[in-house]
């Protein structure tokens, strides 16, 4: 192979590597936001961790009334609602994407669906809520959050 060859090669990888590399930056919700904004966010996301391992406990072992609280909670956005000013929630709507913003709100109305199936006792939708909440959770980790989860960049996973 010629070196003319090798450089072009070479030249377009990195323009590649540099294109994708730039879309997954603009994927990205967290990083374009302002730092207490994005603690208030990163500490939300924990709490839901957490209370999504309570459900998940909850439900295996069939107390409904554990779960009730926990995916109330989820639907009413612990931290967020709770620490936001008003001009913090007119930067969030300035600086989130639609798909964000639409993602989160089904997110939050799964659980309370959840909630209210644990106070009908139905394991059965329990269940199910559970598993659509867990992958609209990866679905969104992918799609606005891989500065934070990269090894999720090749998961394919359905809504």
């Amino acid at each position: 192979m010629s070196k003319k060859i090798v450089m072009l090669c070479i030249l377009l990888t990195t323009c590649i590597l540099h294109a994708e590399s730039e879309n997954d930056k603009a994927n990205t919700v967290g990083s374009q936001l302002p730092n207490h904004i994005r603690a208030l966010l990163i500490e939300e996301m924990q709490a839901i961790t957490t209370s999504m391992d309570v459900i998940f406990r909850a439900i295996i072992a069939g107390e409904h009334e554990q779960v009730v609280p926990q995916a109330q909670a989820i639907h009413d956005s612990f931290i967020m609602a709770q620490k936001m000013t008003e001009a913090d929630r007119k930067i969030l709507e300035e600086t989130l994407p639609d798909e964000f913003i639409k993602r989160d709100q089904a997110f939050h109305h799964l659980s309370a669906d959840l909630a209210e199936a644990a106070r009908n006792h139905d394991q059965v939708s329990q269940l199910e809520l559970f598993q659509d909440m867990q992958n609209a959770c990866l679905a969104c980790h992918q799609n606005h959050a891989l500065d934070r989860f990269p090894l999720l960049k090749s998961v394919s996973v359905e809504e």
